[in-house]
């Protein structure tokens, strides 16, 4: 008797003759019935096989919501920094320091003055009195004070032009900062570029962070898939020779990925959330001190979706091109 000839991968082998039989040709609705009944299995089935190895499935959860709170925690920072950007570019006013040999009356003259131009919309006026008391309530140094001879601080205007124009090099600038009453101008178009050059970076720098632990979120999901594989290939074996289809057999191990991506992008948002509450109360301590009307905002439901979403997609992709390869390659040769 002839024996059958080798086949490199006896998981693979082409059917004989006599199986290649017509399928029946089942309803719609049948079909349909079918296809949900084992995604419902496979949902519920991959779900029991977490829970059958708490450690193993904490740790990796562990490791992806850590990977993931890293750049949600850097997209938090950034998107408060940019609000406190666009107030500091709708802060448009010049604050000019007279010289000391300018008194209040000459500084009010002044303020006419500039206020009659048509590129100026407003222009406030603060004494030396005025800016003493203001430094004296903020500085904490009210006894040190006490002890000046007279008053060091000189009269200030506070100068609000118009909208329009350019706000790098306003024309008024370099007005004032010729003028022989002004002794300095303070406006701060170059301290707002430094800080929209920081901003890009910070942007850039998380642009790359997230493409870095996304990856490795699907490394940590893959290498865990792999090892689920490698335990469970002899049941795989059996399936397969009992002719189940590849989708069929890769069905659970993708959604063993979704749920170590949904259970780790909620670990992720947690941590977030957790790391908000415990740093708004002294940075707002810090910012009242400061008497900076700046509202702090953190992360919201939606956001909180999208990254669930988001890692549920990576633990998926992992899942599926650890599988994928596994069924390409066929079961490793002993």
């Amino acid at each position: 008797m002839a024996k059958p000839r080798p086949s490199a991968n006896r998981l693979r082998e082409a059917p004989t003759p006599n199986q290649n039989l017509p399928r029946e040709r089942r309803p719609l609705r049948a079909r349909w019935k079918a296809w949900t009944q084992q995604h419902r299995e496979g949902l519920h089935s991959s779900l029991g096989r977490l829970r059958a190895r708490p450690w193993a499935t904490m740790l990796t959860v562990l490791v992806m919501g850590i990977a993931l709170a890293l750049p949600l925690l850097l997209y938090v920072l950034l998107d408060n920094a940019r609000d406190l950007s666009g107030g500091l570019r709708e802060a448009r006013e010049f604050t000019a320091f007279l010289r000391t040999s300018e008194n209040a009356e000459s500084a009010r003259a002044f303020a006419a003055e500039l206020g009659r131009r048509s590129d100026v919309l407003g222009v406030a006026v603060r004494t030396p009195e005025q800016g003493l008391a203001e430094f004296r309530q903020l500085s904490g140094f009210a006894e040190a004070l006490d002890v000046l001879q007279e008053n060091p601080l000189p009269s200030v205007l506070v100068v609000s032009p118009r909208a329009g124009g350019d706000l790098d090099n306003p024309p008024l600038l370099a007005e004032l900062q010729g003028d022989p009453r002004v002794d300095m101008v303070q406006y701060d178009a170059a301290w707002r570029q430094r800080l929209s050059a920081i901003l890009g970076f910070g942007e850039r720098a998380m642009q790359a962070l997230v493409i870095l632990l996304g990856l490795a979120t699907l490394l940590v999901v893959g290498n865990t898939v792999r090892m689920d594989i490698q335990a469970r290939s002899e049941e795989i074996a059996v399936v397969q020779l009992m002719g189940a289809s590849d989708g069929y057999v890769r069905r659970p191990f993708l959604y063993a990925g979704f749920w170590y991506g949904v259970f780790g992008g909620v670990l992720a948002v947690i941590a977030v959330v957790l790391v908000e509450l415990a740093v708004r109360a002294p940075l707002l301590e810090l910012m009242a001190s400061y008497q900076n009307r700046f509202s702090l905002h953190g992360f919201g439901w939606a956001e909180g979706v999208v990254v669930v979403g988001a890692s549920a997609l990576l633990g998926w992709i992992g899942a599926w091109i650890v599988s994928t390869r596994y069924l390409l390659a066929g079961r490793p040769q002993r």
